[in-house]
């Protein structure tokens, strides 16, 4: 497990490479509530607007998943990789992720409260307001993504990492940090951290975050 010089441990992510999948293209109609989809690699995967909680995917590769208002409640997600996700609204809470990667998308709202999280990555996504209320998230990544909001009230985080990742706003109560590491991250436009507290920065970004952080604090700088 790798260490900075401060002692903040890096998230664990391994090399995802599902094998020996089979191609599927589903029709509509295909997929039903609690369905488990296993070894496909799929090239369009379009369950925009259906009903379809409790959906599992075990080590599968989709090209593109189209999942704009789709109850995915209780999502489970392992051993897999998403090209693309397209999602103007992702209902996914409850869900599960395990060893998966996002390599790329627009998600404008992501209803991911009460889910678990562990050892994800996405890569270079745009991502609007992010949900994650209650959540438990172990071994994430946010790579060279865009996050407008992120809401991490009541969560747990540990070995959680922003890289190259621009965050504009964290916000949240009784949230538990523990590595979590922001100094690869953009944080020249930040409005508010409020919800990271506890998360490693660096000292050339301790000063410019200096104004918001007395702010939070409670002072008035004159």
């Amino acid at each position: 497990m790798a260490r900075s010089s401060t002692g903040t441990a890096a998230p664990r992510i391994a090399p995802i490479d599902p094998q020996d999948l089979d191609d599927w293209t589903p029709a509509p109609g295909d997929l039903l509530t609690g369905d488990r989809v296993e070894g496909k690699r799929i090239d369009v995967l379009d369950v925009a607007g259906e009903r379809l909680p409790d959906l599992e995917l075990e080590e599968c590769v989709v090209d593109t998943l189209r999942a704009d208002c789709t109850d995915l409640r209780g999502l489970r997600v392992r051993d897999s990789v998403v090209e693309t996700l397209d999602a103007p609204v992702l209902r996914a809470s409850s869900s599960a992720w395990r060893e998966v990667r996002v390599a790329g998308g627009r998600v404008g709202s992501a209803e991911l409260y009460d889910a678990t999280l562990n050892a994800v990555e996405f890569v270079g996504m745009k991502l609007g307001f992010v949900n994650l209320r209650g959540s438990t998230l172990t071994d994430v990544v946010f790579r060279d993504c865009v996050v407008d909001e992120l809401d991490v009230a009541d969560a747990r985080l540990l070995r959680v990492s922003f890289p190259g990742t621009r965050v504009r706003s964290v916000e949240g109560t009784n949230t538990r940090v523990e590595h979590v590491d922001l100094r690869d991250a953009d944080l020249d436009r930040v409005e508010r951290l409020e919800g990271l507290r506890g998360a490693t920065i660096g000292s050339d970004q301790l000063f410019a975050l200096a104004p918001l952080l007395a702010a939070q604090a409670g002072y008035r700088v004159d």
